[in-house]
């Protein structure tokens, strides 16, 4: 299951719109950077954040998740309180091809400052924007940049497509837009 070049992602984003919109190159200057890299692409966070807090003494359940425990905020910067996270979402809309996982790893800027990220692998034939936890894991408050370069998704290739994917189960996440919080 090879990771895949620059110049095949460039082609998938250009001719198939695996990703849009699509940056053809790494963007730098005065940014944390984003788009196409060498093997890979670095994503940009929208300005779109959920802040989990402690506010209304909700409980954080998977199964039956209220909203209660976070405050929405539309904004250029997004800062995370200590040892706490945020949910946020892509700028960019992917559209995974039926031969093909996609893993995603933090940028090193944030990692560096001890801000994590996560996110689960899209899955072949899943599309829509990411929905990205940010974890900040230090005792002190911790920024964020909206419209700057947030994660790197790397695109593996199978050496044929699956049986059976993300949309022929119909998963419960296809084609969010925005940030998606836990569904059952």
């Amino acid at each position: 299951m090879p990771v895949m070049p620059d110049t095949w992602i460039r082609q998938m984003a250009t001719d198939h719109g695996m990703i849009e919109p699509f940056v053809e190159s790494q963007k730098r200057e005065g940014v944390i950077s984003y788009g196409l890299s060498s093997y890979g692409y670095d994503a940009r966070v929208a300005d779109d954040f959920r802040i989990f807090t402690d506010v209304n003494n909700a409980i954080v359940d998977p199964k039956n998740f209220s909203p209660d425990g976070f405050v929405s905020r539309k904004a250029d910067e997004c800062i995370i309180p200590p040892n706490s996270f945020v949910l946020a979402h892509t700028i960019e809309y992917f559209r995974i091809p039926r031969d093909v996982l996609v893993v995603c790893l933090g940028k090193s800027t944030y990692a560096r400052c001890g801000i994590i990220v996560n996110v689960t692998p899209l899955e072949p034939e899943w599309e829509g924007q990411v929905t990205i936890e940010i974890s900040n894991t230090t005792p002190l408050p911790a920024r964020i940049y909206a419209n700057e370069g947030i994660c790197q998704f790397l695109f593996f290739k199978g050496d044929s497509p699956c049986e059976t994917s993300y949309a022929d189960r119909a998963g419960k996440y296809m084609g969010q837009n925005g940030v998606t919080t836990p569904r059952m």
